[in-house]
């Protein structure tokens, strides 16, 4: 799912191309995406765009007559930016929106369609939108660790609750726990005053950092390869990779359909966490810690 760093590229992208001009046409190629109904969502065609903004995770237009068209890609939504009056993209389109210097495409590339549309009238409708989540970059030390200690749960959970943390999802969570060098299931409330710091810190130095190297990608250019998964990242979608920091193998606990990347050395003090699933197949074969692992896995003489 695209997150903090990703929707800010995404923004600042459309805000060189529709901020000021105006929506002529929406088009659907599926009626579902569109989760409201009033007003409907031709209303917001022939209104200009006069402002965009982050919400979360969700991307927010801002229109004319008090109105706001709310897009949320979730796991598999993407935009393209096509030439003015393309057609909607074959299987994954779901929507188009039509602007006089070029077509915004909102497409899904999954068959659990997850992707959403509210077109919303006035401020207040945006609030159900917001989660209630702190923005790191707008926040200090000390909200920062009311936040954090608000409910008891691994740092890992933590950082992905939208009612905890803005814009924060299971990617750049790897991401900020390795840089912090602290366990993904460490609960919330044992942190130390030093480790709240060094959490606080990693958030802002990671959230800002890879801001500034996709704007640097970029260029003028609009985002097509938005994906949470980069070769230029530290343990995220890189299991059994080196850690770029010590050189042990990235592992992972599996979950559902998210995974935990961590790094035993930098992160458990060399404690391998428990995969549910290699778990109950290994049993008293599992492996407790990095140094155990390593042996098992280095070639036999």
């Amino acid at each position: 799912m695209p997150e903090l760093p990703d929707i800010t590229i995404y923004i600042e992208a459309l805000e060189r191309r529709v901020l000021g001009q105006q929506l002529t046409k929406v088009r659907l190629a599926s009626p579902f995406v569109v989760r409201s109904f009033d007003p409907p969502i031709s209303a917001a065609e022939g209104r200009k765009v006069v402002g965009l903004r982050r919400l979360g995770k969700r991307i927010v237009f801002a229109l004319e007559a008090d109105l706001f068209l709310v897009v949320h890609l979730m796991i598999a939504g993407r935009l393209r930016w096509l030439e003015a009056g393309a057609k909607i993209p074959g299987k994954l389109g779901l929507a188009a929106f039509d602007f006089p210097t070029g077509t915004l495409a909102l497409t899904e590339a999954s068959t659990r369609k997850r992707a959403s549309l509210h077109l919303v009238r006035g401020e207040a409708a945006l609030e159900p939108f917001t989660r209630g989540g702190l923005e790191v970059f707008e926040a200090d030390l000390a909200a920062f660790r009311v936040t954090l200690a608000r409910e008891s749960h691994t740092l890992k959970r933590s950082l992905t609750d939208p009612t905890l943390f803005s814009g924060i999802g299971n990617a750049y969570s790897d991401e900020i726990l390795h840089r912090a060098r602290l366990s993904p299931v460490q609960l919330t409330r044992n942190l130390s005053d030093e480790e709240s710091a060094r959490l606080f810190e990693a958030c802002k130095e990671t959230l800002r950092e890879w801001t500034e190297r996709l704007r640097a990608e970029l260029g003028d250019g609009f985002p097509e390869k938005v994906t949470a998964f980069r070769e230029e990242m530290a343990v995220h979608g890189r299991y059994r990779k080196p850690c770029p920091v010590c050189g042990s193998q990235v592992l992972r606990i599996a979950y559902a359909e998210n995974e935990t990347n961590y790094c035993a050395r930098c992160q458990t003090g060399g404690k391998i966490l428990s995969d549910r699933s290699l778990a109950r197949l290994l049993k008293d074969d599992w492996p407790k810690t990095i140094e155990e692992l390593e042996e098992r896995l280095a070639p036999k003489a």
